[in-house]
């Protein structure tokens, strides 16, 4: 199916989407940018996996020696040049389950705030792909929202739809951590379960980590 995120919540409306994040989202947003910090070595070479405009890559630029940013949509990547350029940020467009990188390149891969449902892909393609192109020893982290964060989540997606960025919330059918609109746009979750069940598939060392009652984060060693 078509990639939601990629042609209609992308560029100026997917920044957007933050300006009008209330107070709580906005500390989930700033705490899972602080777990992945505490989980980057400094001088290594970082993927950022739906990179949209930057938001994520230009922090891990602090610490990190390259920091290199996919992402399926050419306007995201348009609006990151722009935003977030730095001498230590690279940014392509390209698919996250076919990346244009030689075995074993990054240090670390990251692929945050849901990425896994808004990505519209396999889930283990995604995975299995990211595994690749981190060297052994790598580190991997994944992330979803945790099952407590519900009602701040649900309240920042209605803000998302009054403003126009996504579709009218059908009530009904939104329920159980799956977010649906009625023009198409539907967002479900992975939960700590889920994410070991996945990485237990390529038999790689997999651990949980819940962060700030918010995100839940899937830390995989390669």
């Amino acid at each position: 199916m078509p990639n939601y995120y990629s042609e209609h919540l992308n560029a100026n409306n997917l920044l957007r989407c933050y300006e009008v994040a209330p107070v709580r989202v906005k500390q989930f947003l700033e705490a899972e940018i602080g777990f992945v910090l505490s989980r980057t070595d400094a001088g290594s070479m970082v993927l950022d996996l739906g990179c949209g405009y930057g938001r994520v890559a230009v922090r891990l630029a602090e610490k990190a020696r390259q920091v290199t940013g996919i992402d399926i949509s050419s306007d995201n990547i348009k609006l990151a040049e722009k935003c977030f350029s730095l001498p230590n940020i690279r940014y392509h467009v390209m698919d996250a389950i076919a990346l244009d990188f030689p075995d074993d390149t990054f240090d670390m891969t990251l692929c945050i705030q849901n990425g896994i449902s808004a990505f519209r892909v396999n889930p283990e393609a995604l995975i299995r792909e990211a595994l690749r192109v981190t060297r052994k020893g790598g580190l991997l982290l994944f992330s979803s929202y945790s099952d407590k964060f519900w009602n701040d989540r649900l309240h920042w997606f209605h803000i998302q739809s009054k403003e126009g960025l996504i579709g009218e919330i059908d009530d009904d059918l939104t329920k159980n951590g799956v977010i649906v609109c009625r023009d198409g746009f539907r967002a479900v979750t992975c939960s700590g379960s889920e994410f070991l069940e996945l990485a237990s598939k390529f038999n790689i060392e997999a651990k949980i980590h819940e962060v700030d009652a918010s995100t839940v984060f899937c830390e995989m060693r390669k």
